[in-house]
């Protein structure tokens, strides 16, 4: 049995039914996509998801930890009234939805303001680096 890594329709060296060599379009597009990953947008794209889910998760998780913590080790505070039958324990499971949410809408205000124009940009400089890339293939195509 024959396994391929590519995906379906694309064809790869050694597929049934291939030429043997890849097409030299893929290869400038594995080119292209090479460049924009090493590229200084790229990395500033990936730091800034990076930094931002490492600081939400940690929130996030720390209070759930606070959480956990408090019920397994203060159960006395956790089981003080605040209103009516309503005890400490019930409010800050709200606050862990609360934050859950709190953390949904911070992503995609951060991602709207940061990860967006610079995956945007990257996006871009990816088009255009694509057509640079056919369009020497074709002249050097047409040429020979």
């Amino acid at each position: 049995m024959t396994t391929h890594a590519s995906p379906p329709g694309i064809p790869t060296a050694d597929a049934p039914g291939s030429t043997g060599a890849p097409p030299a379009t893929d290869d400038l597009t594995a080119t292209v996509f090479r460049t924009a990953q090493q590229g200084g947008p790229f990395r500033r794209l990936r730091r800034a998801q990076r930094v931002f889910a490492v600081v939400a998760t940690t929130a996030v998780l720390s209070l759930y930890l606070l959480y956990v913590l408090l019920s397994s080790y203060a159960p006395g505070l956790m089981t003080g009234k605040v209103v009516g039958n309503l005890n400490v324990a019930f409010f800050l499971g709200l606050v862990q939805f609360a934050a859950t949410f709190l953390a949904a809408w911070l992503y995609t205000r951060h991602a709207n303001r940061r990860q967006d124009p610079l995956a945007e940009q990257i996006k871009e400089g990816i088009e255009q680096a694509r057509v640079r890339a056919h369009s020497h293939v074709s002249a050097a195509g047409t040429a020979a």
